[in-house]
């Protein structure tokens, strides 16, 4: 992924951002930026035991279908 990046494309970035940003607010971007860190890894652990209860108990809704086979064909139970 970041094969041809050496130490100086690295100091390049953090120049730029530094002059785009600011040296008062980089703290605060920093912060901001591991908080939404935090965030996203626990909604991606919450999703993760919530598929695997899932998988563990499958839903009685899919088992239950609101029409029988018999229905299918029949107009009057459209009625």
């Amino acid at each position: 992924m970041l094969h041809g990046l050496t130490g100086w494309h690295l100091l390049i970035v953090l120049a730029v951002i530094l002059l785009l940003f600011g040296a008062a607010k980089l703290p605060a971007l920093a912060k901001s930026v591991g908080q939404s860190a935090r965030v996203f890894k626990g909604e991606m652990k919450a999703m993760k035991s919530e598929e695997q209860s899932d998988v563990a108990s499958p839903s009685p809704v899919a088992a239950a279908s609101p029409l029988a086979a018999s229905d299918v064909g029949d107009p009057a139970s459209t009625r």
